[in-house]
């Protein structure tokens, strides 16, 4: 099971109607304790079923505004379709009116198998995420820190620019096993000239900071790591006693043979 049911997950967020969910998960994102309880909860509850998002079904049943927004949001198959159709992104992706993020988390899933889990590190990817429906923001939060991502979402206009917050959503110990750090971005004339938007007053985040501040220079933190892509001897050595194909692995094989013999 992907999608986790209504009575569900107002259960778990200790609600008795579904028209409460937004703020009252909204309220949860600012104690990290209690929503890192949600999100474990949630993983149980949809059997830790990551790749795809488990409130599509939720969201577009009980709080879609069909009528004003025209908001239908995008099936698995077409998510996974549009992804293969995009290629690779070089580590950035941007999604415009990104719900509750179904395809977000249709790119991050097609970028992480893309490497053995002994070397995948959330850093080498950067997810951009712009949404209009404030009933929504609070889910896409949820969903990207959720699955350990780097991220930014902001909430805005995409065709206005007109913008009442943004998220920075950080894996402070690049440790694809964790949660996300959620970070409130302040509102200045600096960050709306970054993010090409302009500030309206009508919605307020309150602060919100839990990343280090040495770990703020996305470009610096992924300095030291290995470059996207790298294949540790590790994952070598697993992939040629499991026969693993893999197109450096005989390359990888034969410099290993070539010091063995050296060292003889």
């Amino acid at each position: 099971m992907t999608q986790i049911s209504p009575q569900a997950f107002n259960e778990l967020l200790g609600i008795t109607e579904s028209y409460q969910a937004p703020s009252a998960l909204l309220k949860t994102l600012y104690d990290r304790p209690k929503r890192e309880q949600l999100m474990r909860d949630v993983l149980e509850a949809v059997n830790y079923k990551v790749d795809d998002d488990c409130f599509r079904d939720y969201f577009q049943d009980e709080h879609a505004d069909r009528k004003t927004k025209k908001q239908d949001f995008t099936p698995r198959s077409v998510s996974e379709l549009a992804r293969k159709l995009v290629g690779d992104t070089g580590g950035s992706f941007y999604e415009p009116c990104a719900g509750t993020g179904s395809m977000t988390i249709a790119a991050w899933n097609k970028d992480r198998m893309q490497h053995s889990p002994f070397d995948y590190l959330p850093s080498w990817y950067f997810y951009h995420c712009e949404e209009l429906s404030e009933r929504a923001i609070p889910f896409l939060v949820f969903n990207l820190a959720m699955r350990g991502m780097n991220a930014v979402v902001v909430h805005c206009d995409v065709l206005s620019r007109k913008a009442y917050g943004a998220f920075f959503i950080q894996n402070d110990n690049d440790d694809h096993m964790q949660f996300s750090s959620i970070n409130v971005l302040p509102r200045t004339q600096e960050l709306a000239d970054y993010l090409a938007v302009k500030w309206e007053d009508s919605i307020d985040y309150e602060p919100l900071i839990e990343s280090p501040a040495e770990w703020w220079n996305l470009p610096a933190f992924r300095e030291s790591k290995p470059e996207r892509g790298a294949v540790s001897d590790f994952t070598f050595a697993v992939y040629a006693m499991c026969g693993v194909k893999h197109p450096e692995l005989d390359e990888y094989l034969d410099v290993l043979e070539a010091e063995r013999e050296a060292d003889v």
